[in-house]
């Protein structure tokens, strides 16, 4: 395990409370929560494993899986959903080979479905990483990803 993380499970033992923030710092160590550092922060806050991943599976924002160097959320509100957001889907489907929820096997991407980015007036609209990327159509989506690829 990190240097990072023993230090940080030192300063929880034996807390039960808070375990929200303990995530949260063990998830900006590790860019996600894996299996094993749920597993020692259950023996080091007097927890069951079954009470530690409850909990983590209940927030959304909580990973369990590695994230690609860059994440693209594709907006499926009214205003995306309209205006292409299945199309995006199926671009991003068919460039990457992944699935929402997925990261590609070469750890460069990972895709999420949200529920809105708040471009209405954009849409349809990804957001890679905290960069918007506005009324978008296949092949202004695929030069974006190839871009970054070779980046």
């Amino acid at each position: 395990m990190d240097k990072r993380f023993n230090k940080l499970l030192k300063e929880w033992r034996e807390r039960k409370g808070n375990i929200i923030p303990l995530f949260q710092a063990t998830q900006d160590i590790y860019g996600y929560l894996p299996i094993e550092a749920m597993e020692e922060i259950a023996r080091a806050t007097g927890s069951s494993p079954a009470e530690i991943y409850g909990v983590a599976t209940f927030y959304t924002q909580f990973r369990f899986q590695p994230q690609g160097r860059y994440t693209i959320k594709v907006c499926h509100g009214t205003a995306c959903h309209v205006n292409g957001a299945a199309a995006i889907d199926v671009a991003l489907k068919t460039e990457l080979g992944i699935e929402p929820g997925q990261t590609t096997e070469d750890g460069i991407f990972t895709v999420e479905s949200v529920s809105c980015l708040g471009c209405c007036s954009l849409a349809p609209v990804v957001m890679i990483d905290n960069e918007v990327q506005g009324r978008l159509n296949w092949s202004k989506l695929l030069k974006t990803i190839r871009k970054k690829r070779d980046e």
